[in-house]
């Protein structure tokens, strides 16, 4: 595979029920897990349900991070998903599996890409020849 990004998908359990149902916490939670990660913040968008959960995307400059929970459970779940070489999303995950305080976490690693007999990473944002430029702009 010529490897694109890697997706993290995360289970946690146990988490602390009030700050899962807490829009403003998860916020400040989710974008620290990014800083952590070495990824650039561009936006957040969060959503508190009614009567309890919230969730919420951090679009990074190297794709994006999601967060879902579900109070009533004690249960979160997590994507992680970045592009090149200089973020770290495990360090995205450790810092979301501690602040929620999970007594359980389940990780999956997914390599995004595109197929190739050999697996190499690749440039996620290559300059295109100046044709293709035109091309693309239409």
């Amino acid at each position: 595979m010529k490897i694109l990004g890697r997706h993290l998908i995360m289970e946690l359990s146990g988490c602390n029920r009030t700050t899962l149902n807490d829009v403003q916490l998860v916020e400040q939670l989710l974008n620290e897990s990014v800083r952590r990660s070495g990824a650039t913040i561009v936006q957040s968008v969060f959503h508190r349900y009614n009567p309890h959960g919230v969730s919420g995307v951090v679009v990074i400059a190297e794709s994006h991070i999601s967060l879902h929970t579900w109070p009533e459970y004690g249960y979160a779940a997590a994507d992680i998903f970045t592009c090149g070489e200089s973020v770290d999303p495990g360090k995205a995950a450790e810092y979301l599996e501690e602040a929620l305080e999970a007594t359980s976490m389940q990780l999956r690693e997914i390599q995004r890409g595109l197929p190739s007999p050999e697996d190499e990473v690749i440039d996620h944002k290559p300059v295109p020849p100046s044709d293709t430029v035109e091309a693309l702009a239409g």
